[in-house]
């Protein structure tokens, strides 16, 4: 596809490719509790004993939170400061968040890498004007956006320079509650390949133009058009979304979102912090901020224990048995114990990519079976001692009825591998019923430092065991068995992303009993009620081209559980799938790289 004239055909397929000389060092170990030399003196342990002192609320977001106003001298220099240190470090230790004041910003293009959030401090995006540009593009990586992850865009009005905005992102970059005056490109300078993505609760005045994106999933917003359409693209609640037309053009299209909830923010009342709960919608279509002030609830900063790097777990769980929130602002956390949130409604917001790493084998964050627990804005990636889990959402068993108001789990992304060795058995496990999933992406790595077969090892993504849990825009790739475990009865799925793991050595390897390979998306034996629109799963089986995967989804057959629009695609010719879904769908074939498609299952 040229740069004169790009057009709606789905281009040749290009893959991410190894980092081989770009290998980053682990970060250092920050806020790990060491074990005393000697036995602890009596008076100590008395100390020890008495009750801890409280710990304040709020407080200085530190130096990787920076704020500008439009008098704030230098902005662009400061951008493109960031910029530059974060544009290529794919695996560093960098983590920025770039908040701008409400008021109207002129000339500036702020170009986002690595571990960058950029946000408005607003209520409405319309609050903080850039005249300009928000900008993703791929030249780091020779016009390739298959590895742009990592990366956000909030709660901004964007006034693009040539009147079309650029971001060609791929996975974990969330585009949400923006309102761009003009037209969204999701693609990189040059058409090259892309991998992405996810729009939120955003309006887009002019037309978004994929391009080459592979995917895309946009959710309750507002778009002026939709250019085209590669292999799978996904709307729910959106006005202007183009007709439902899977497989030619690939557009699943939903009128509405049955749940939904959006993430919460950080914005400014006068001179003061606060961070806002939007309420829950159902059958949600269009933006939450059209009509002024959006619907929700907020509190004051001092409400939250304001979460430096270098802080322990014991502090963190102190915070929150003392009834604080927590807002974790950007940098590395080393947990020895699991973060646990046990009180209904307690809010766990990270900024600029906050990342949590689990030493010792723990569990990152366990969430007890109660209301209301929002967790939003961070990266978990494992240790090099294999966790049985890296995330729990309610203990083993839990059942209580949440629908009034859901745990969501929102921006919330899980990493096994690629900064550095990790391992985990299982990276997600959803317990609670009514959990909302809300964009995730749970990634074993297949490139930087620490990857391999056995080196990163990951049997599971995604295991859903409650029942009534919806997914909204799931991206879980590369894991050494199911990529998703469903269990709960009525689960929901709207847009589903993956690829089965590169890095397989031979058939053997993946056999799962009789069955080539195992399922992308494997639903239960004992579900009798589920439903999934738009889901994709890819192979590419770059070790051993000649590995067969039987399919990509594999469910029960009754009537109850149903499926719209299934595609799986061998990339290259790297693999084969023999079928779509259980045994239905024809097989994939040569290297030709197009979709094996179901519309409907059963």
């Amino acid at each position: 596809m040229s740069a004169s004239s790009p057009d709606s055909r789905p281009p040749s397929i290009g893959r991410r490719t190894l980092l081989g000389a770009a290998a980053v060092a682990t970060p250092a170990v920050l806020g790990v509790a060491t074990p005393a030399a000697a036995a602890p003196s009596p008076a100590a342990s008395a100390s020890a004993r008495k009750k801890p002192r409280a710990l304040p609320g709020g407080g200085d977001l530190g130096p990787n939170v920076i704020v500008f106003d439009p008098s704030t001298p230098g902005i662009q220099a400061r951008l493109d400061q960031v910029f530059r240190q974060q544009e290529s470090a794919q695996f560093g230790t960098g983590r920025y968040a770039l908040l701008f004041k409400p008021g109207t910003y002129n000339g500036l293009n702020a170009q986002l890498g690595f571990y960058t959030s950029i946000a408005g401090l607003g209520l409405s995006p319309d609050d903080t004007t850039i005249n300009g540009d928000v900008t993703v593009d791929a030249g780091w990586f020779n016009g390739n956006a298959t590895q742009n992850f990592w990366r956000s865009a909030e709660n901004l009005a964007l006034v693009p320079v040539n009147g079309t905005n650029r971001w060609a992102v791929a996975q974990a970059a969330p585009f949400r509650r923006m309102h761009v005056r003009g037209g969204l490109n999701l693609s990189p300078d040059g058409y090259g390949w892309a991998s992405g993505g996810y729009i939120a609760d955003s309006r887009i005045d002019g037309q978004v133009g994929p391009y080459s994106q592979q995917q895309w999933y946009t959710r309750d917003s507002a778009i002026g058009s939709w250019l085209n359409g590669v292999w799978n693209m996904v709307f729910s609640g959106v006005e202007g979304a183009p007709a439902q037309s899977f497989p030619n053009p690939p557009y699943t299209t939903l009128g509405t979102t049955p749940i939904s909830r959006e993430k919460p923010f950080l914005y400014l009342q006068g001179n003061d912090y606060r961070v806002f709960l939007p309420e829950k919608r159902t059958n949600a279509r269009g933006v939450t901020w059209g009509n002024g002030t959006p619907r929700g609830t907020s509190l004051p900063l001092s409400q939250f224990y304001v979460a430096r790097p270098g802080v322990s777990a014991a502090t963190l769980n102190q915070a929150l048995a003392e009834g604080l929130h927590l807002l974790l602002t950007p940098g590395i956390y080393h947990l020895d114990r699991p973060i646990q949130v046990n009180r209904a409604g307690t809010v766990v917001l990270g900024l600029g990519y906050a990342t949590l790493i689990p030493d010792g084998g723990v569990t990152a964050v366990q969430v007890a079976d109660v209301d209301g627990v929002r967790l939003a804005g961070f990266l978990v990636d494992a240790g090099p001692v294999n966790s049985a889990t890296l995330l729990e959402i309610g203990p083993r068993g839990a059942s209580r009825d949440h629908s009034a108001n859901p745990t969501t789990v929102q921006d919330v992304f899980v990493r096994i591998g690629g900064a550095g060795a990790g391992k985990a058995t299982t990276s997600m496990v959803i317990n609670s019923r009514h959990t909302i999933v809300d964009h995730t992406w749970v990634w074993r790595a297949d490139h930087g430092e620490g990857v391999g077969w056995e080196t990163n090892r990951a049997d599971y993504g995604v295991v859903v065991n409650g029942d009534d849990v919806l997914a909204t825009g799931l991206f879980v790739e590369h894991f050494n068995k199911y990529d998703v475990q469903w269990n709960g009865q009525r689960g929901r799925t709207i847009f589903f992303q993956n690829e089965k793991a590169y890095d397989a050595p031979n058939q053997g390897a993946i056999q799962n009993g009789s069955i080539k390979g195992y399922a992308a998306y494997n639903v239960g034996d004992g579900v009798t009620t589920h439903e999934g629109w738009g889901l994709g799963s890819y192979c590419y089986y770059n070790v051993n081209p000649s590995i067969v995967q039987h399919h990509g989804f594999a469910a029960p057959v009754r009537s109850g559980v149903r499926f719209h629009n299934l595609l799986v695609v061998s990339l290259g010719g790297q693999g084969q799938y023999e079928c779509v879904i259980n045994d239905t769908g024809s097989p994939t074939s040569g290297t030709s790289t197009v979709p094996s498609t179901v519309v409907s299952y059963p």
